[in-house]
């Protein structure tokens, strides 16, 4: 941000440059006042800044407390509940067992895969299991630190029939958003573990661990061919009637407003976010 002042005779006149953030890269924008701001509170009263005031206005509104159970701080460790979509696996015909061995790691990365499968178990999103199917257990470092846990599920995945399923495009859904002026992104956190698997499928999940365990997973995993395309599935289900100022994209939902009817976009956004997270919370057990 930065300011020009010119002068005449008459008045004094400061232009203000303001470089905003968008959903499609940065906008410039420049004002002409008379009377320009001097401090951070008549900065934020500005029009062309009101986006910065609108995370304060969230909690003023009740907006996040009144939806506090679909925006937890910790997700709960439990069997989610059934959406009306599961995970299938259809296999080629012929496909007998998919099994690669587990190969030993570092001592680091089999208590972190340990502490990840014991967590689970107490979830019930997995369980120790006798299983002809078995894929080996690795770990993948995060770039802020810690292991994510991987499974590798080639031989399984070459043996899957894979699904056709639209996938959404990243350039209509920016189109969507073009006239929108204010613009709020949800992650939708462990998406894969909150849709169940089919019980027909559920043995050729499982995976083994360094230390020896066998499990098979309840909930759809991280890692399967198909897995991808069922979540969008489920989530475009399940937020069809938000889509015109919601749409999603795998586990990111994209809200976007503008302002209409006399109201600010602010105003229009809250409600948006008002009916989206009362969705989500109507479908929360």
């Amino acid at each position: 941000m930065s300011a020009e002042q010119t002068s005449d005779t008459t008045s004094s006149v400061e232009t203000l440059n303001v470089l905003t953030r968008t959903c499609t890269g940065l906008q410039y924008r420049s004002m002409e006042m008379e009377n320009p701001p001097t401090s951070a509170l008549e900065l934020t009263s500005l029009p062309v800044m009101s986006w910065m005031r609108f995370a304060k206005d969230l909690h003023h509104d009740n907006v996040l407390r009144e939806h506090k159970d679909v925006l937890p701080d910790e997700i709960p460790a439990e069997l989610p509940q059934d959406k009306g979509i599961q995970h299938e696996i259809d296999l080629v015909p012929g496909t007998k067992y998919c099994v690669t061995r587990q190969w030993p790691l570092p001592r680091d990365q089999v208590k972190a895969i340990d502490d990840f499968f014991e967590s689970r178990r107490q979830a019930g999103q997995v369980r120790k299991l006798k299983s002809p199917h078995s894929a080996p257990t690795l770990c993948v470092k995060k770039p802020q630190g810690g292991w994510r846990i991987v499974h590798a599920y080639n031989k399984l995945n070459d043996a899957t029939i894979p699904a056709q399923t639209p996938i959404p495009r990243k350039d209509v859904i920016i189109d969507s958003m073009a006239k929108s002026t204010i613009h709020t992104a949800l992650d939708l956190r462990d998406g894969f573990y909150q849709i169940l698997m089919r019980e027909s499928d559920i043995a050729p999940t499982a995976v083994s661990t360094p230390s020896g365990m066998l499990w098979e997973w309840l909930v759809m995993p991280q890692g399967l061919k198909n897995a991808p395309a069922t979540f969008n599935r489920c989530v475009t289900h399940l937020l069809r009637s938000v889509r015109d100022f919601a749409p999603t994209y795998y586990d990111d939902v994209f809200v976007h407003s503008p302002a209409v009817n006399g109201k600010t976009d602010v105003e229009v956004h809250k409600e948006h976010l008002r009916k989206l997270l009362g969705l989500m919370q109507r479908r929360t057990p």
